[in-house]
């Protein structure tokens, strides 16, 4: 795989992780006011907020190397009538206005509440078709391996499984940062954290579980394809690149089964928060090298179907 290929796996990855960042982040703000004060939620969620634009900012610069001509980026927008390419790059450029927009009207405490959501919401929804463009893109009839209801499905999954656990990682360094604070409620911040890590890594091992199966869905109808190149590609995902197939299921399961559940032990039984923010960060990084294993897989594997 050369530049271009690799400049498209950082840029999906990161551009759907921020997406996903949002959703859960504003999941997880609506289910913890309930159970929570306000203000001690945000003061655990608000600082997760700033790290959505630089990690889309990152996967932007990551997608010029695709592009022939890097400066003349800005044309490819000219076609959005016909063109997923066009629409994504539109709707990722306004999701991460809309973001920004909501990160500084929510730092600044700037409007009602009320007003601060219908932004929320509005960014919510770019960064959805925006991650449902990028998969829209990859429904080409002459790519049997990608002209399938997996791609858009593991995409969001995607999406929602390393924004839900990047946000954990977030959470427990808000949490860090919070507990050096003079004066902080240390216990009120230490359980919403807990709490939040709880929902967090169900959410992650029921996500892995779609995926799991999808995946491997996604083989036995590419075996049983009626395109020699189907056949090839499920030939090439479990010979071939079979090792990194195996590999990328493993780290999968291993970082949200198997550390999701000991996260959630943790935050129950007495556990020291260093323990549980190691616990956080090596769920997160195993899952995060298995979705790239997962998308390297997504472009070498893939054989076209020739005229």
């Amino acid at each position: 795989m050369g530049l271009h290929d690799w400049s498209l796996i950082i840029f999906t990855i990161l551009g759907q992780m921020s997406v996903g960042v949002f959703l859960i982040l504003g999941i997880v703000h609506t289910v913890a006011v309930r159970r929570h004060p306000v203000e001690e939620v945000e003061r655990l969620t608000d600082r997760a907020l700033f790290a959505i634009g630089p990690v889309l900012i990152l996967g932007f610069i990551a997608s010029l190397g695709h592009l022939g001509s890097p400066v003349n980026a800005y044309l490819s927008l000219l076609n959005v009538a016909e063109s997923w390419l066009s629409r994504e790059i539109l709707f990722g450029t306004l999701f991460a206005a809309a973001g920004a927009l909501f990160a500084l009207m929510q730092w600044r405490k700037i409007g009602s509440f009320a007003v601060r959501r219908i932004v929320a919401l509005v960014a919510a929804t770019l960064g959805i078709a925006f991650v449902v463009a990028m998969a829209l893109i990859y429904m080409l009839p002459l790519q049997p391996a990608w002209n399938l209801w997996v791609t858009p499905l593991t995409f969001i999954v995607t999406s929602l499984l390393t924004g839900a656990l990047a946000i954990g990682v977030a959470f427990v360094a808000s949490y860090a940062y919070e507990r050096k604070r003079e004066g902080a409620d240390h216990a009120a911040l230490a359980s919403l954290l807990h709490d939040a890590l709880r929902g967090l890594v169900t959410a992650a091992v029921i996500l892995v579980g779609i995926q799991l199966v999808a995946v491997s869905l996604h083989v036995a109808v590419l075996s049983a394809g009626e395109t020699t190149a189907a056949v090839d590609s499920a030939a090439a995902l479990t010979g071939d690149y079979g090792v990194v197939f195996a590999l990328r299921l493993t780290l999968a399961f291993v970082g949200a089964a198997i550390f999701g559940f000991l996260i959630y032990r943790s935050t129950i039984w007495a556990t020291s928060q260093r323990t549980i923010g190691t616990l956080v960060g090596g769920a997160f990084g195993l899952v995060l090298v298995s979705e790239v294993l997962g998308r390297y897989l997504f472009y070498a594997a893939s054989v076209p179907i020739t005229i």
